[in-house]
């Protein structure tokens, strides 16, 4: 079911918003219309409603404004596990653009080929990012450097095989076929004891972004990248890649990470996360 353990996991998430630039140019909008309107207006044609009023829209018409990573590395017998996220410094304008948010995790794929787990990444996230690197000019050559021959050990990211070794998308393993058994993000975690959607939702990530919030959408995206690396040390685990102390070893690796990150931020979302965490394993 789980492809076998490459020597490095990024487990990922993207988050992405209306993109005004995109609203004004497919609906012929006034160029000084501000983003919020330009917005409203994409969420009106993307058929917004009372009872939803931010419709999910074509991932084609949003622009990427955060990606967070936990990196697994297995080097000369040692792991390691680290958190990274882009912007780094969500006050510096330089580094929201969203060409270089894009460009610069493509070309770190192609550059250390790890092995990416997402959650619905094959038809979303990886998606979203391929659109926009067409969008915004990003030349990747490495990253959609396809093998000669499948077997040949290459990564292919975006090969569409639920048994993709390098693209590991945990929604396809455990959702089957139909919308019966699809399950979400949320669900499949706090059900299994760790924290799913406690703070935000997906539709408020572009409001923040109107509000120009930019860290509480690193923030929101940190928590997803989070939650996927330990759904995936869970599916590691019940598959039988990782005993059970190694899966409890791995689980207080995270922890370790979410302290260091909340003294590093006094705090913050990462020991409201943490907090969460021992809520939902103590109510089991």
């Amino acid at each position: 079911m789980l492809p076998q353990i490459q020597d490095t996991v990024w487990a990922f998430d993207c988050e992405w918003v209306p993109d005004p630039d995109a609203g004004r140019k497919l609906y012929n909008l006034p160029s000084d219309l501000p983003d919020a309107a330009v917005v409203q207006e994409m969420w009106k044609r993307g058929g917004a409603t009372e009872e939803d009023p931010y419709p999910f829209l074509k991932t084609i018409l949003c622009r990427v404004v955060s990606i967070a990573v936990v990196q697994r590395r297995v080097k000369d017998g040692k792991r390691s596990v680290s958190l990274l996220w882009l912007p780094r410094d969500p006050s510096d304008p330089s580094q929201t653009d969203e060409s270089k948010i894009v460009g610069t995790f493509l070309e770190a794929i192609g550059r250390h080929h790890p092995q990416l787990v997402g959650f619905n990444s094959q038809a979303s996230d990886l998606r979203v990012l391929v659109q926009r690197a067409v969008v915004k000019g990003n030349a990747v050559p490495d990253f959609f450097r396809r093998p000669g021959k499948p077997w040949d050990g290459m990564p292919d990211y975006l090969a569409r095989s639920n048994q993709n070794a390098w693209n590991v998308d945990l929604m396809e393993l455990v959702s089957g076929w139909g919308s019966r058994g699809a399950v979400s993000l949320h669900e499949l975690a706090v059900l299994s004891n760790i924290p799913g959607k406690f703070q935000s939702e997906g539709h408020q990530v572009a409001l923040l972004w109107l509000a120009g919030q930019w860290k509480a959408i690193v923030d929101y995206n940190c928590c997803d990248a989070v939650t996927t690396y330990l759904l995936w040390l869970r599916l590691a685990y019940i598959t039988g890649q990782l005993t059970k102390e190694q899966y409890e070893d791995e689980q207080e690796e995270v922890r370790q990470v979410l302290m260091d990150e909340a003294e590093r931020s006094h705090g913050g979302w990462a020991e409201a996360y943490l907090e969460e965490w021992d809520r939902l394993e103590l109510g089991a």
